[in-house]
């Protein structure tokens, strides 16, 4: 409601112009420790472990060698965890039945949703750990928290990091860098999937069509190019061709502002870790600091000068 409020606001006085849709996709990264899978078996023994507190259970695992196995795990520089996760797989398969048996057990008024869902993501656990001690490197919609759980690996083809941990995000910028939408996703989704529905979702927001498109080769099919035609002037996806010579050099500088525009979002908007967790905490904080990026836009634009008196007279300023 704040952010709708806001960039409403803005919209009005005529501050956002819609000349210009710039799209780009990043990842909004959780608020979680690297994940390995030894890790994840052995927060799961401190998850069950908090449940039986709650209902003055004593664990029914050896604590002990619990710790023992995770403790000669930090020590081992080998980087062998192979060993390790099988001993520790060895522990949690029964402690993880006795578990869903405690909780199948309670009475519903003792029953908690947090339980049942912890239930279902150890479960999920236990099916991926059994994949990796089978040899499968590759696990589609790997669990990598167990505090956010819909957090998950996504590549963006950089170099360094290759892979980062948190959820997908969406944006559309104006050519003067405001951020007209975003959108999260759980896992990475497709860009030539996403551009239809953002050119849209930018559609609804603004209120009409922008002049023309800029995004990068991901979003390029020929599908794309032709979407919309009869109401874009132009659509450039990552090459010079799509376009004709009136508008390759500003489709060009266009698509250089948007590695601008998302780098200053993720180094000094907020945009590089969730601080909110799971995907309902990830749109949460997108939002909040979609709604500072563009009031700290409409505060640059100000200071410079650069707001037109219709603008000003408007928001009484």
């Amino acid at each position: 409601i704040i952010e709708d409020q806001v960039f409403n606001r803005l919209n009005w006085a005529k501050v956002i112009d819609p000349e210009m849709m710039l799209q780009d996709s990043t990842v909004l990264e959780s608020p979680i420790i690297y994940p390995t899978d030894v890790r994840l078996l052995y927060k799961a023994f401190t998850k069950m472990a908090m449940v039986a507190t709650r209902v003055n259970t004593k664990p029914w695992w050896d604590e002990s060698e619990i710790k023992k196995l995770w403790r000669a795990y930090h020590l081992d520089k080998s980087k062998q965890y192979l060993p390790y996760l099988s001993a520790l797989y060895l522990h949690f398969e029964p402690a993880l039945e006795t578990f869903a048996a405690l909780v199948d057990s309670l009475p519903d008024g003792r029953v908690t949703t947090q339980w049942q869902q912890l239930l279902e993501t150890l479960l999920i656990l236990d099916e991926q750990t059994q994949l990796k001690l089978e040899g499968q490197l590759r696990i589609p919609n790997r669990l990598v928290s167990l505090d956010d759980v819909d957090a998950r690996p996504i590549q963006k083809g950089k170099r360094h990091p290759k892979t980062e941990f948190g959820t997908f995000l969406q944006l559309s910028f104006n050519r003067q860098g405001f951020m007209i939408t975003t959108e999260n996703f759980m896992g990475k989704v497709d860009d030539k999937i996403l551009y239809p529905n953002t050119l849209d979702r930018f559609l609804k927001r603004m209120s009409t069509y922008p002049s023309g498109a800029v995004t990068d080769l991901g979003y390029r099919s020929a599908k794309n190019l032709k979407l919309s035609h009869e109401h874009l002037d132009y659509v450039f996806m990552g090459k010079s061709s799509d376009v004709d010579e009136t508008h390759k050099e500003a489709c060009i500088k266009a698509r250089s502002a948007t590695e601008g525009f998302v780098a200053v979002a993720k180094n000094l908007r907020g945009f590089r870790k969730s601080l909110y967790r799971n995907l309902e905490g990830a749109k949460i904080w997108t939002l909040l600091n979609q709604c500072a990026y563009n009031l700290k836009k409409f505060l640059q634009l100000y200071r410079d000068e650069a707001l037109s008196e219709v603008t000003l007279a408007a928001l009484r300023l």
